[in-house]
C-alpha cells in the first residue's frame, strides 16, 4: 500500500459509485485517511448490470490514453480486464472502418489500441480494484441532497438515507462524479454561486444495441465500424461491432432524426442493412442474438464550464459525466474520467493549498478538451444538430480534417497522426504540425480500398459461414 502523503485532507466524499466515482476515489485514496463513496443504488458484486446506467447497454471501449490512465491509478487493472475476457485491439491493425472519406487500411501499430469489453465487466473490475483498499468505503441506497459550507469553502454534504432519514457528512473534499443526472448546478446556486455556463450540442442520434453470440472466435477478430457521413443529404447513420468477453459481439446502430432505429428486434438487422455499407448486416446475419434491443436517446454532448466560475469553493471537484458528457458514438467517457482522475491525483501531489480545488478543476477541464473538441467538431456538421452551428472556421477545419482523413486511407504517417489524437494520447493541435500538414498536402500514397479489408484467415472463416448457411 502506498504511504499517504502529508496533507490536511483527512476525509473525502465521492458522490456516485460509477467508474468515474471509483477512479476519483483511487486518485485521492493515498492522500487522505478515508474516502466514502455515496451511491443512490445498490452496487453489484460481480459484472452484473448496475442500476442507473442505461448507456451500459451500448458499446463501450477504452482508448489507449484512458487505459494507461486507469493503470496509473490502479496498477494491473487492464491486465485483470484482459484476463476476464476483454480484448486489446490494435488500431488500426485489427479494425475495419469506413470513414466518410473511405476505408482505412489495417496499418500495423504497436502504440495505439482500444480495450473492448462490456461496460458491466469494465465497471466491475475497476470497482473491485478500488474497494479492496480498506481506506475506501461505500454507502449505498443514499442520495446527496446538497452541499454544506459557503461560496468560498465546501465543508460537507447533506444526505438522505433509503428510509427517508436525513443527516450531514462533514468532509475536507467533495468530488461530484454523479453523471449526467448531477445536481451540482442547483447545489451551487444554494451556496450563492451563479453564472454557470453550459454548452449543449445535440446531433439527435438515437442508439439501438444488442448482444450476439459470435459465429467466429472473437480473439483477434477485428472491430468493425461504419461511420456516419455528415455531408450526405439524408439523415446520418452509423454502426459498430465490438468483440467482447464470452465470445460475444456487442452491436450498436445509430441514426439521426428521420432515420432512428427502434427497439423492434425484427427491424434491427434491417436497419443495419441501411448503413452506407452492408458489412455489419452481413456479419450479424450469421450470429445468434442473446439480448433484446436497447434504445437510448441520451446522446447529446453537454459540458458545464465550472473552471470559469468565480468564486469557486475550496474543497469541491466535479469530473466525469457530471462535468462533460459526450455522444457515446466516440467512446470517450470512461477514458476522459480516468484522465480527469489523474489530473486530480497530480494536483494533490503538489499540495493542498487554498487554491487547490480551482487549480485542479482547471486542469480537469484541460484534460477534457481533446475529447470535447473531437466529439463536437464532428457533431456540429450534422444538419440535425442543435445547440451550435458551424462557423466559417469550423467549416475550414472540417475540410482540413476531411482531407487528412482521406490521406490516412493511404498514408501510414497521416493515419498515425489521426490515431494519436483519437486515442487521447496527443492534443488536436498535433494535427497541424508541419509534417502532418505536408502529408495532407501530398495526399494518400496508396489507392483507395473498395471494401472491407479482411485478412485471409478472416475470409476463410467467413466463407465457412456462407457454406454452412
Amino acid at each position: 500500500m502506498t504511504e499517504r502523503l502529508d496533507s490536511p485532507i483527512k476525509r473525502a466524499v465521492v458522490v456516485g459509485g460509477s467508474s468515474a466515482g471509483m477512479l476519483a476515489a483511487a486518485a485521492v485514496r493515498n492522500r487522505v485517511d478515508s474516502v466514502e463513496i455515496i451511491e443512490a443504488h445498490e452496487l453489484p458484486t460481480g459484472s452484473e448490470p448496475r442500476t442507473g446506467v442505461p448507456q451500459a447497454a451500448h458499446i463501450h471501449f477504452l482508448q489507449a490514453g484512458g487505459a494507461e490512465a486507469i493503470d496509473s491509478l490502479l496498477p494491473d487493472t487492464i491486465n485483470q480486464l484482459l484476463a476476464a475476457g476483454a480484448h486489446r485491439v490494435p488500431m488500426t491493425t485489427n479494425m475495419i472502418v469506413q470513414s466518410p472519406e473511405g476505408w482505412y487500411r489495417r496499418w500495423r501499430s504497436t502504440t495505439h489500441y482500444v480495450i473492448t469489453a462490456s461496460r458491466d465487466l469494465t465497471d466491475s473490475i475497476i470497482r473491485n480494484q478500488v474497494l479492496k483498499d480498506p481506506r475506501v468505503s461505500v454507502r449505498t441506497q443514499t442520495r446527496v441532497t446538497g452541499l454544506l459550507g459557503s461560496n468560498r469553502q465546501v465543508t460537507g454534504v447533506r444526505v438522505r438515507e433509503a428510509d427517508g432519514g436525513e443527516s450531514t457528512l462533514r468532509t475536507d473534499l467533495v468530488i461530484d462524479a454523479s453523471g449526467r443526472a448531477s445536481r451540482m448546478p442547483h447545489w451551487l446556486e444554494g451556496l450563492g454561486v451563479t453564472g454557470l455556463a453550459e454548452d449543449r450540442i445535440d446531433s439527435g442520434l438515437v442508439y439501438a444495441s444488442r448482444m450476439y453470440r459470435a459465429p467466429v472466435p472473437t480473439r483477434n477478430w477485428p472491430v468493425v465500424a461504419i461511420q456516419a457521413d455528415p455531408s450526405l443529404p439524408q439523415p446520418g447513420t452509423a454502426g459498430g461491432i465490438l468483440p467482447i468477453e464470452g465470445d460475444h459481439w456487442h452491436v450498436s446502430l445509430m441514426g439521426a432524426p428521420g432515420r432512428h432505429p427502434t427497439s423492434d428486434p425484427s427491424q434491427f438487422a434491417a436497419f443495419a442493412r441501411t448503413l452506407r455499407h452492408p458489412v455489419i448486416a452481413d456479419l450479424i446475419e450469421h450470429a445468434e442474438p442473446v439480448t433484446d434491443v436497447s434504445v437510448t436517446h441520451s446522446t447529446a454532448n453537454r459540458r458545464y464550464r465550472y473552471e470559469r466560475l468565480n468564486p469557486w469553493p475550496a474543497g469541491l471537484i466535479v469530473l466525469g459525466d457530471a462535468l462533460a458528457a459526450f455522444n457515446p458514438l466516440y467512446g470517450q467517457g470512461i477514458s476522459v474520467a480516468a484522465l480527469s482522475a489523474v489530473a486530480l491525483r497530480d494536483g494533490l501531489d503538489h499540495g493542498f493549498a487554498p487554491d487547490f480545488a480551482r487549480r485542479a478543476q482547471r486542469d480537469i477541464a484541460r484534460r477534457t478538451n481533446t475529447a470535447w473538441t473531437l466529439a463536437v467538431g464532428q457533431d456540429i456538421h450534422f444538419p440535425t444538430t442543435t445547440g451550435k452551428s458551424p462557423t466559417l472556421a469550423d467549416r475550414l477545419l472540417r475540410r482540413y480534417i476531411s482531407r487528412l482523413s482521406r490521406t490516412a486511407t493511404g498514408s501510414f504517417h497521416a493515419a498515425t497522426a489521426l490515431t494519436d489524437v483519437l486515442a487521447l494520447q496527443a492534443p488536436p493541435t498535433s494535427l497541424v504540425k508541419p509534417s502532418v500538414l505536408l502529408a495532407a498536402l501530398v495526399g494518400p500514397q496508396r489507392p483507395q480500398l473498395h471494401g472491407p479489408q479482411f485478412t485471409p484467415a478472416e475470409q476463410f472463416l467467413l466463407k465457412k459461414l456462407e457454406v454452412s448457411k
